[in-house]
């Protein structure tokens, strides 16, 4: 299949269609209009749903952060005349597959967010989740390494054609993690003195590494034995950085995860700048690695473009995490402060036209919506999910 990236600005369009609550209505519950804090979080219609703000005549607009800035980028914007060439009704079934980052937040978890009340244990929640979407990432997997007995529980508890996108360790991509947080026989292997700050890959000897990557592979087992693995997600951080060494270190990524599919979501702009973003993408489709497509806040060094581009035809991953922009490369306590923000419908719906027409070059799409605070991201999947299959 010949390479293609599209651009586009999915906030571009002053013209928002005025909609009523009746529209926006699922098996969400409210939370308050406001935290603790004094931060205005989702309105509600009468069903209880987590609706965008609106305006004096009643149009959604989108919530803005600190300064009243919604955060996005001026860029070209794909005709809509795509949807039409590519019609929603001529995908296989099942050829999209919609979910959140996560279904244990905290925020999540919190009664009345989300899950119904007799909800309370970790097998009824997935179980749960499970009749709402039909894909999910495992962050978990980014903070602990996972377990065999773990990866089986999420297999039994989930349909047959449920998938799990696994977001790989901090220790495969080159983020700090916490000691304490690793099993015994990584943490008897380190140098002395590695015990209480967190550690970085470059700290753990090279036959250490390959075995965390060899048994977070093996530990998946049950996952892909069932059918039910999407794809291993490889976020670096800011500082990996468009170098011969970060490209040596992708390749190793590809021969560590053996024939397992794999999705590369950078955090630093400079891999799609200029010369270097047809390099990026040249050596992710040698590589049959997924190219991570993103929406989120412009304007900083993490800041990645909404470009669209194919470089594994077996998968591409929309990954979507909102745009409050003054959060983004903050400190933020909670984590999710960094992605408060729900989607209007408007912003959603200027996706569509590249999700229809990746749809139609790829086996599959997953749409990961990962604003995660409380309901935003679940109440964005389940309108995302309903905006596509209306579509003509």
């Amino acid at each position: 299949m010949p390479g293609w990236d599209l651009v586009h600005d999915p906030g571009v369009g002053t013209a928002r269609e005025r909609e009523t609550a009746s529209q926006r209505k699922r098996s969400l519950v409210a939370v308050a209009p406001r935290d603790d804090a004094g931060v205005a979080v989702a309105p509600r219609d009468d069903a209880g749903v987590a609706v965008a703000p609106r305006d004096d005549a009643g149009v959604a607009v989108a919530p803005r952060d600190d300064a009243g800035v919604i955060g996005r980028a001026s860029l070209e914007v794909i005709p809509s005349e795509a949807r039409d060439r590519f019609p929603y009704r001529d995908l296989p079934h099942n050829s999209i597959a919609y979910g959140v980052a996560g279904w244990t937040d905290p925020t999540l978890l919190a009664r009345g967010v989300f899950y119904p009340d007799d909800c309370t244990t970790a097998e009824s929640r997935l179980r749960y989740y499970a009749t709402k979407f039909s894909m999910v990432e495992v962050d978990a997997t980014y903070y602990s390494l996972p377990s065999r007995s773990s990866a089986a529980a999420w297999a039994a508890r989930t349909p047959d054609d449920f998938t799990f996108d696994i977001k790989a360790h901090a220790l495969m991509t080159g983020h700090p993690t916490d000691v304490r947080r690793l099993p015994d026989w990584v943490r008897r292997a380190l140098p002395k003195g590695s015990t209480e700050a967190p550690i970085y890959s470059s700290d753990a000897p090279t036959e250490v590494l390959d075995e965390v990557w060899s048994r977070f592979r093996s530990a998946l087992d049950p996952i892909r034995s069932a059918g039910k693995l999407g794809a291993i997600m490889l976020q670096f951080p800011r500082w990996f950085e468009p170098t011969r060494q970060s490209a040596g270190a992708l390749r190793r990524a590809k021969q560590l995860l053996g024939d397992d599919i794999a999705t590369v979501e950078f955090r630093n702009r400079a891999w799609m700048e200029g010369r270097i973003a047809d390099r990026t993408l040249g050596l992710l489709r040698d590589l049959e690695l997924s190219y991570v497509i993103v929406d989120g806040p412009q304007g900083m060094q993490s800041s990645m473009p909404p470009t669209v581009a194919i470089t594994d035809s077996r998968l591409a991953v929309f990954r979507l995490h909102g745009r409050r922009v003054s959060t983004w490369e903050a400190k933020n306590d909670p984590v999710t402060e960094r992605y408060r923000y729900l989607y209007d419908r408007a912003e959603l719906r200027a996706w569509i036209p590249s999700v229809l027409e990746t749809a139609f070059n790829v086996a599959r799409v997953h749409m990961t919506f990962n604003n995660n605070h409380a309901n935003y991201a679940t109440t964005n999947a389940l309108e995302m999910e309903e905006l596509m299959t209306s579509a003509p």
